[in-house]
């Protein structure tokens, strides 16, 4: 555990020194949520719920991004290395997460009936984009053609927890009662239990490749 807060602290020390990162990502989904306003506020009658739903999570989608090269071999575990890499991911996503969604409430309204569950499915989903997402750079990073292959094994589990939380979604701007949504529920949480626990049992086979 010392190990992982030691790490995770690297991240954001590394994170700091390279401010056009973190700049550049807020300056993209801030683009990309006031185009969207610019756009829906010629026909207001277009930004129905649905479109809300479809806009917000495709801009958290292109919002994500690909860890950095895992360089920490000599100095951890490879176990340490891999849930440092996904909790670091997963409170940067999160940041972006809640960042977007005030800015879609800013400027397309917020048509959410139920917020708390709303904010669950987004943990959950920011965890499962992050885990699922630093796994797969690790594999990939292992080929010529990585980025073409993070493409290829990303798409079946990003897919997977996007149509999880897109139903979610539409159940909490529906105002559904929250038991309707149970099941999508805990299979999100199953996709990012199995998720975690495969990057944990297999990363070390990686990392010694």
């Amino acid at each position: 555990m010392g190990n992982i807060k030691i790490l995770i602290a690297k991240e954001f020390q590394l994170e700091l020194r390279r401010k056009s990162v973190i700049s550049g990502l807020g300056l993209y989904l801030f683009s990309i949520v006031f185009i969207c306003y610019l756009t829906f506020s010629l026909r207001q009658n277009l930004i129905t719920p649905l479109v809300w739903t479809a806009v917000f999570w495709i801009t958290l989608l292109f919002t994500e991004r690909k860890s950095r090269d895992i360089y920490y071999y000599s100095i951890a575990s490879p176990a340490s290395i891999i849930l440092s890499k996904i909790i670091y991911n997963f409170l940067l996503c999160l940041l972006m997460s809640f960042t977007g969604l005030l800015l879609f409430n800013l400027f397309l309204g917020d048509p959410v009936a139920d917020q708390f569950l709303f904010s669950v499915v987004v943990a959950l989903a920011s965890w499962g984009f992050a885990a699922s997402l630093t796994l797969l750079s690790g594999i990939a990073s292992k080929t010529t053609s990585s980025h073409i292959l993070m493409a290829v094994l990303s798409f079946p589990v990003v897919i997977s927890i996007l149509l999880l939380a897109i139903q979610v979604t539409k159940n909490c701007l529906d105002g559904l009662d929250r038991s309707v949504s149970w099941d999508e529920i805990l299979t999100l949480t199953a996709i990012n239990c199995l998720v975690t626990a495969v990057s944990y049992l297999l990363f070390p086979y990686i990392w010694r490749s």
